[in-house]
Order: C-alpha cells, then sequence, then structure tokens
C-alpha cells in the first residue's frame, strides 16, 4: 500500500466516524479519584488529544519530551480552577475539538515548530480541557480534589501513551501522518456537527 493510498484510505474511514464527544455529557455524577481517572479514557475526544500531546512531544524530541506534557497539565490544572471558581469560559467545546484539529495537522503535516511555541500551543489547548472538566465535576462536591487527582493523573498517563506510541511508530513513515490524520478529520467532523 502507497503512502498516498494509506492516507486516502484514513481520511475516508475518518469521514465515516460518527463517534459523539462523548467527554462532556453534563449528566451523571461525579466523585472522587476513579471517576477523575476514568474521565480522559472514556471521552474519545480527550483520548485522542492526550495521546496526539505525547506523540507530538516525542516527534519535536529534546526538552519537548518533558515541556508539552508538564505545560499540558499546569494550564490544565488552570482551567479547572477557572472552571470550579466560577470564571467563564465560552466556547470551551469548541476550543477542544479545534485543539484536536490542530494537533492532528501538526502530526498529520509533521509542523516542527520550536520547542516554546509548540509548548504555548499546548499549553491553550489544556486550559479548554480543565475548564470543561471542572463543569463535570461541579456535582463532585467535597471529591472535588480526588476528582482533579484523578483527571491529572489520567492525562500524564495518556501523554507517556502517546511518547510510547511515538516510539513504535518510528520506524513506519505513514504512521505518525495517518494518526494525525485521524485526529484532524475526527475534529473536524465534531466542529461541523457542532454548527
Amino acid at each position: 500500500m502507497t503512502k498516498h493510498s494509506v492516507t486516502k484510505t484514513m481520511l475516508l474511514a475518518t469521514l465515516l466516524v460518527s463517534l459523539p464527544v462523548a467527554a462532556h455529557t453534563g449528566t451523571g455524577t461525579v466523585h472522587g479519584f476513579v471517576a477523575g481517572l476514568s474521565h480522559p479514557v472514556t471521552g474519545f475526544d480527550h483520548l485522542l488529544t492526550m495521546v496526539a500531546v505525547g506523540l507530538w512531544a516525542f516527534n519535536l524530541g529534546g526538552r519537548a519530551l518533558w515541556l508539552l506534557p508538564l505545560s499540558f497539565i499546569g494550564l490544565m490544572a488552570a482551567g479547572a480552577a477557572l472552571g470550579f471558581h466560577g470564571i467563564g469560559l465560552p466556547h470551551a467545546e469548541s476550543g477542544i475539538t479545534l485543539s484536536l484539529v490542530m494537533l492532528g495537522l501538526a502530526l498529520w503535516r509533521g509542523w516542527s515548530l520550536s520547542i516554546t511555541l509548540a509548548a504555548i500551543l499546548t499549553a491553550c489547548f489544556a486550559v479548554f480541557h480543565g475548564y470543561v472538566h471542572a463543569a463535570e465535576a461541579r456535582s463532585a462536591g467535597g471529591q472535588v480534589y480526588a476528582y482533579s487527582c484523578g483527571f491529572l493523573g489520567a492525562t500524564a498517563l495518556l501523554h507517556g501513551v502517546g511518547l510510547v506510541l511515538g516510539h513504535l511508530l518510528k520506524p513506519v513513515t505513514w504512521g505518525r501522518p495517518a494518526f494525525g490524520l485521524f485526529c484532524t478529520g475526527t475534529g473536524l467532523y465534531w466542529l461541523i456537527q457542532g454548527i
């Protein structure tokens, strides 16, 4: 299979995917550490984004290996603090979906931004993710701290998965672009659905 046919196949598969943005239902009750730990894993948008951050960090190499994941987690916590304190962040859901599109583009097109610029871009996306997690956690009552530790820990683990995936895909020349294309296509699909 040629690189061109793989790209076409991935694009077609992405356009046919109709997965809901499952991480932000706004329903149900959130309780404690385990709920926080499972939340990023059960929402496909979060799952793809967190893995994409780790994969992009691997791709950039050097200081990016720790700077991108740490900047994401730090600003994710800041976004959660905004949400817990009732400070509004308009279009947070769109910001999350746009983060998936942009990170997908970075992987698909092989963007090699400076590490500082890549960390800033990644951190900006993280604010939206943290904010929406906080909105989901309003029903956690006194367990907000445990819930937050859970979703921050899960985020770190998923970044680690992305780093490992980067290592595994290194010999597969079309692997990173294909994953990026899938992320971009999925994010665009969700953006169109939200219009």
